[in-house]
């Protein structure tokens, strides 16, 4: 018998009605597993590694060591990437940046982000995040796919599959990128980030650009009207049924729908990309940014109206983090592109009753070193890559707010209490969305894989 008579006969069609189960718009047998407390999550990932030190975690003490030897005792023979690896010396850079507590949970914040200060009361901040990677494509695909090596599934792709589609004319999956105004150079960012890996390819992210044709192809050519567009499709979905019950090819099941949502976005997109009937107020809230498409302020504000209208994930890429010299400066524009707009769609989706079921994660791959790289003036200084402890924050979905969970040392470099690591994250994220991150599995060359592969707990203490 052939591979193609064994899967026409009873178990092959059982085997195949199975996997377009898997492929349908709903929540797999059994989700949730838990009562969600997020329906959605919006992940706000600032690509590059924000310097934790000059943002959140403030070490008042750093001050009276300025320019000394990072002791022995506290690297602890820790590895180093090639780019500090050959200092002849290590000497502590506190920050420039003046700190002072907000609100009534008393969080401190630098005073580059302002904005973010005013409403740390709906914020749970994790400062003791820690990751295995130390350079950026193994450390952004870890936070993307919990796995260093490309191939695995992305979050929003587990979530889409897990959990369905709230609605039928966008996709369960959004990514929006923006450029930074700090390290102009910072590194690139690839579509595979927001794969489908060995998922139905109907669930990974749909990339929106800036302008005017926000998804690629998706406009009909000139001479094409929506009734040709839609007789076009109606002949192709046949010609594709016919393939899908010849060769019981699932792939061939996500093209008729990928076909079917693409005729849907036609119109669903430019409807939420026309910004023209958001109020003066709301524009005033995200800051003039918001008013020019491609912006991180512009792709926030089109990430609260995703959320109103049911997208599961919804990820912002900022680039511009990756401060390995004149950091100073840099930090200082890549906080004026976030900061104003983080707050505002916070405070915006919390106005709007969306808050209490979008989980918001702010948060990069890794976090950046006490010690300089490079020269330390008095006025200048660099960060390099730090894995050990760095800091994210949450909000909404059943996060406690006014929370701080973690501790680093003194020197912002070793975690003391409550470390959380990357698949701690994911499986809390799935955790507000109602799902057991051991049960959330798919069968893939004989093994059941999942996003947090064999690791990983819900850190319930930040959760409601």
């Amino acid at each position: 018998m052939t591979r193609r008579d064994l899967l026409k006969s009873a178990a092959g069609t059982a085997a195949l009605a199975s996997l377009l189960q898997a492929d349908s718009d709903t929540a797999l047998p059994g989700i949730p597993h838990f009562a969600p407390t997020a329906k959605r999550v919006i992940y706000l990932f600032q690509s590059g590694a924000p310097s934790q030190i000059d943002l959140f975690d403030h070490k008042p003490a750093l001050a009276a060591l300025r320019a000394k030897e990072l002791p022995d005792s506290v690297r602890q023979g820790q590895r180093l990437t090639g780019m500090t690896a050959t200092q002849a010396s290590f000497p502590v850079a506190p920050s420039l940046f003046t700190f002072a507590q907000y609100g009534q949970s008393g969080a401190p914040v630098s005073e580059l982000m302002p904005h973010t200060a005013r409403v740390v009361d709906d914020l749970c901040f994790i400062k003791s995040m820690n990751t295995e990677q130390i350079n950026h494509d193994p450390a952004v695909t870890f936070c993307q796919t919990g796995f260093q090596l490309a191939g695995r599934p992305s979050i929003g792709s587990w979530l889409a599959y897990g959990l369905g589609s709230e609605n039928k004319e966008l996709p369960a999956f959004v990514v929006m990128i923006s450029q930074g105004s700090g390290n102009m150079s910072d590194q690139p960012l690839y579509d595979r980030l927001w794969g489908s890996g060995f998922l139905p390819s109907k669930y990974q992210g749909v990339k929106f650009r800036a302008g005017n044709d926000p998804v690629l192809y998706l406009s009909n050519p000139p001479g094409v009207d929506p009734a040709m567009r839609r007789r076009y499709l109606d002949d192709l979905a046949q010609l594709n049924d016919v393939n899908l019950r010849e060769f019981n090819d699932p792939e061939i099941s996500t093209r008729i729908s990928q076909y079917e949502m693409a005729y849907k976005m036609q119109t669903s997109v430019p409807e939420l990309t026309d910004l023209s009937k958001e109020s003066e107020q709301t524009f005033n809230l995200y800051g003039p940014d918001a008013r020019r498409p491609g912006t991180f302020a512009a792709n926030c504000l089109l990430a609260r109206r995703l959320a109103e209208r049911g997208v599961r994930f919804i990820q912002l890429f900022h680039r511009g983090w990756d401060q390995h010299t004149n950091l100073p400066k840099q930090i200082r524009g890549q906080a004026k592109d976030t900061d104003q707009a983080s707050a505002a769609l916070i405070t915006d989706l919390k106005q709007r009753g969306l808050l209490k079921d979008t989980l918001v994660v702010w948060g990069g791959e890794f976090g950046r070193t006490v010690y300089s790289q490079g020269k330390l003036t008095a006025d200048d200084y660099g960060r390099d890559h730090h894995p050990r402890a760095f800091t994210i924050w949450l909000s909404g979905g059943g996060v406690k707010p006014g929370l701080t969970h973690g501790e680093s040392d003194d020197f912002s470099y070793n975690i003391v209490r409550d470390p959380v690591d990357v698949h701690d994250l994911h499986a809390t994220i799935l955790r507000t969305l109602g799902i057991d991150h051991t049960k959330l599995t798919f069968k893939f060359q004989g093994r059941h894989f999942r996003l947090t592969d064999v690791k990983g707990r819900a850190v319930t203490e930040v959760l409601s």
